[in-house]
């Protein structure tokens, strides 16, 4: 079996199992699956779970793509790669609750190699949360278990990594976090593929670990019509970073993907307002002054 083989099985094994307890955590709807085919080589299966009792829209998708020469978002930082054929294996997912006191939160795991002669490969991935009115408790939970899938591979992984993640879910234009971070690698190779593939394994493996517990706290929390308007408002900057920075959606566009499986990452109901401020002493308040900057929640916790 060849090493994207065995990244493949393990990624389709991700995705049953994720929206199997995510349909079970939900307790009303379940994922409908969409099986597609690009033309210019590979395919997926999409699934997409509505109007569930908690996830107003949850997506998961695998993705096995292939092609002769690596899109311009793969090779920006890469330039050496240009030119050449490529195979990129992945899931990736994004669950938006209707609840706002449930965070947003989003996953990727993938896999590339890139060149048929002594070709290059690289693992990627993550998750980060995306919270519209945070809980302190819930922040340090997910920072945690961020942590704790780290440490076994060095405990100078959770601070790198985390640090990446601020870096990379940063709004430039809006000069504000996505959310309050976790995660984020890309360029994995160095430690091998066993060591690589094995830390990839416990970051994707903990990811409902570091979830689940929160939704549980957060499911039955009273809200009104301040609150879903808020929720719907911030939603706006999800969409922003997607289409603006992400480097999933660009490869995935620039590569002939599936147009329908990339952007089934956005919210189904989003708003903007102009020049919008938060009312002094407010919770929407509290989330712009303490949660839209990095910081390093584990060591603030002590």
């Amino acid at each position: 079996m060849s090493d994207i083989d065995q990244v493949k099985n393990y990624l389709q094994g991700l995705q049953n199992r994720i929206c199997s307890e995510l349909a079970q955590l939900d307790g009303k709807a379940s994922f409908a699956r969409d099986s597609w085919q690009r033309d210019a080589g590979g395919g997926g299966e999409s699934r997409v779970l509505s109007n569930g009792a908690i996830f107003e829209q949850a997506g998961v998708g695998f993705s096995h793509v292939f092609g002769t020469e690596m899109p311009p978002s793969a090779t920006k930082h890469r330039p050496e790669l240009a030119g050449k054929p490529f195979q990129a294996v992945g899931v990736s997912l994004v669950l938006h609750p209707h609840n706002p006191y449930i965070p947003t939160t989003h996953a990727n795991f993938r896999f590339f190699t890139a060149g048929e002669d002594n070709p290059v490969w690289w693992f990627g991935g993550g998750f980060d949360l995306t919270p519209y009115y945070p809980f302190h408790e819930d922040v340090l939970h997910w920072h945690q278990v961020a942590k704790s899938s780290c440490d076994p591979f060095g405990e100078d992984l959770y601070p790198r990594y985390k640090q990446w993640c601020d870096e990379y879910f940063y709004l430039k234009h809006r000069d504000e976090t996505r959310g309050v971070g976790g995660l984020f690698f890309d360029d994995l190779n160095e430690p091998g593929f066993e060591n690589s593939f094995a830390f990839l394994r416990s970051v994707a493996d903990n990811f409902l670990a570091a979830y689940q517990p929160i939704v549980a706290r957060r499911k039955d929390h009273p809200y009104g019509d301040r609150q879903r308007d808020f929720q719907l408002y911030r939603r706006g900057r999800y969409v922003e970073f997607n289409l603006i920075y992400d480097r999933g959606t660009l490869f995935g566009l620039q590569s002939g993907g599936r147009t329908e499986s990339i952007l089934m990452s956005l919210p189904p109901q989003v708003r903007w307002q102009y020049a919008w401020e938060p009312e002094a002493g407010s919770p929407e308040e509290d989330l712009y002054r303490d949660y839209l900057q990095p910081h390093d929640w584990l060591g603030d916790a002590k």
